[in-house]
């Protein structure tokens, strides 16, 4: 099963017998929110899922977009018409974050059949499709999740892949270094860490690169089909972005979802500065 798709692809498919279920995950960093975007306009038949409510938890000591409790993701799932055995493809406003942790989540949880528009809704237009604000009424999904089925690192599990492994920080470069830290209440980043920016993975208008470039890109870090490779940025979003990228390249990955915002709120937890690893 390929982790995204591209938009003329989607055209097709979307007008087969059994279409793909599609899932709007618009989001930005610090808002604006978005609900008001999805409903200016969308991709037809596709339904609203909000990251910050129903693709994580409360924010707290794990996290700025920790687990969500999984009854309560189910739930989530399950108005938006997801079913064990229809296909999924879920899209954001172009930058891919958001639409992997939709993708990551659900994988992770079991569902067989999940990708990501790649470009997202800015590929779509450009390719002639169109746009609604007609909100669909979606039947009931039949999604129970079974977690496990990709791999979740914890603080401590992160601590020690950085150590006999790959473990990859997805954020950009200057907070890796510890330079600037916009968010979170330290910088730096965990001590072994390799710097991967996740905005290196695509092109300027939001594309995947090839498979081929991706995979030497991940090569040079020292991530392959042979080594361990685990991801993290700053709350678990871009870095479910990197694993989705590492999907494309052929590399598995396991992601950290507590990430840097987890690793810095605990005062007695290791922090390495500088653009060296360890």
């Amino acid at each position: 099963m390929h982790a995204i798709i591209t938009a003329s692809d989607l055209m097709s498919e979307l007008t087969e017998d059994h279409p793909p279920l599609l899932l709007d995950v618009r989001w930005q960093l610090g808002g604006p929110p978005g609900r008001p975007t999805y409903e200016a306009g969308h991709l037809p038949g596709a339904v609203y899922v909000d990251l910050d409510t129903e693709l994580a938890g409360p924010p707290g000591k794990s996290g700025r977009h920790p687990l969500p409790d999984l009854s309560a993701f189910a739930a989530a799932m399950r108005r938006a018409g997801v079913s064990q055995d229809r296909r999924v493809v879920a899209y954001d406003g172009g930058q891919g974050w958001a639409a992997a942790r939709a993708w990551w989540l659900l994988r992770w949880a079991g569902h067989p059949s999940v990708r990501v528009l790649d470009g997202g809704l800015p590929a779509w237009t450009a390719v002639g499709g169109s746009l609604t604000t007609e909100v669909p009424d979606a039947p009931e999904g039949d999604f129970v999740p079974r977690p496990g089925a990709l791999p979740l690192l914890e603080a401590d599990d992160a601590a020690a892949l950085a150590r006999r492994g790959v473990l990859l920080d997805a954020r950009a470069g200057e907070r890796y270094r510890g330079e600037v830290e916009p968010i979170d209440p330290v910088g730096g980043h965990i001590p072994g860490a390799v710097s991967a920016p996740t905005a290196e993975n695509v092109t300027d208008d939001g594309h995947f690169l090839p498979a081929e470039r991706l995979a030497e890109r991940f090569a040079a870090l020292g991530a392959t089909g042979d080594a361990e490779v685990g991801v993290y940025c700053g709350s678990g979003v871009s870095a479910a972005h990197q694993v989705l990228a590492l999907a494309v390249a052929g590399v598995p990955a396991a992601l950290y979802v507590g990430s840097w915002s987890e690793w810095s709120s605990d005062g007695a937890r290791p922090v390495a500065t500088g653009p060296e690893r360890g």
